[in-house]
């Protein structure tokens, strides 16, 4: 009778292990919680924040250099944070509900393009209103202060040489390409040289004589808009960091696109 009653224990033990979750302390595993950017549809551009700073804007003479990328003079940038990456073509599609990249085969993770100053400001406006955030375009002066990341010796965005940190001419079999296949420059920031040149908020002036020195975009004036950053069918002098562009503001090509900024709290 012994024996039998110590089975039925041992079996009734057993069962009530069986019927419990195997975790620690006997609790249940809570639900997982969804992630922001599940949450928000994907609405979630990831952004680096930039540490502020001092540099030494344009070029500072030579062969290379170009009237319009002068006079170097000293530009005080307050913090802020740029996109870790060009706005890609499915988080424009996410935003707006199309695609008007040349380049739409080429994935949701390849920069949009085709896309002018216009449009981005309407594509800004609608992706604030869905996220209670404050993006913008970059200036000019955080622009390439963010692409010389420290580093006022460096020609391009992340080094001396285009090769590693752009598409461009020579690499780019003419289209663009997925946005982070290249390296990053110190601050962390992708294709700031190369694959499509980058729409800013400032109207384009053709030197720097009058320029802001506070890291704001240049406000007034101006016919055009410029682009920075070089395009993947341009040389390797197009995608120097000094190097300047321009356009009007209603403007397409298939070599052009943007990447966000936002100013911190």
């Amino acid at each position: 009778m012994k024996n039998i009653a110590l089975s039925l224990c041992t079996a009734l033990l057993l069962a009530l292990c069986l019927t419990q979750p195997a975790l620690a302390g006997g609790k249940k595993k809570p639900a997982a919680t969804p992630t922001a950017q599940a949450s928000s549809h994907g609405l979630n551009p990831e952004m680096v924040k930039i540490p502020a700073g001092i540099f030494y804007m344009g070029c500072e003479g030579g062969a290379q250099c170009n009237n319009y990328e002068q006079p170097r003079h000293r530009v005080d940038v307050p913090a802020f944070e740029m996109g870790k990456t060009e706005v890609t073509q499915g988080l424009w599609k996410a935003v707006m509900g199309n695609n008007p990249s040349e380049f739409n085969t080429c994935g949701d993770n390849c920069p949009v393009e085709q896309v002018s100053w216009e449009d981005i400001q309407l594509f800004i406006a609608e992706l604030n209103a869905q996220t209670g955030k404050t993006y913008r375009l970059p200036s000019e002066a955080e622009w390439e202060y963010a692409c010389l990341a420290g580093n006022n010796s460096d020609t391009y965005c992340g080094g001396n040489s285009p090769v590693g940190v752009a598409w461009f001419d020579i690499n780019s079999e003419s289209k663009t390409h997925p946005v982070a296949t290249k390296r990053a420059n110190a601050f962390g920031l992708y294709d700031m040289s190369g694959n499509v040149e980058e729409w800013m908020q400032d109207w384009y002036h053709d030197n720097y004589n009058g320029a802001p020195t506070d890291g704001s975009a240049w406000k007034d004036g101006g016919k055009y808009r410029v682009l920075r950053g070089g395009p993947w069918d341009g040389d390797h002098q197009h995608n120097r960091a000094a190097y300047r562009n321009y356009s009007d503001p209603a403007g397409r090509n298939y070599d052009m696109g943007f990447r966000l900024a936002r100013t911190l709290p």
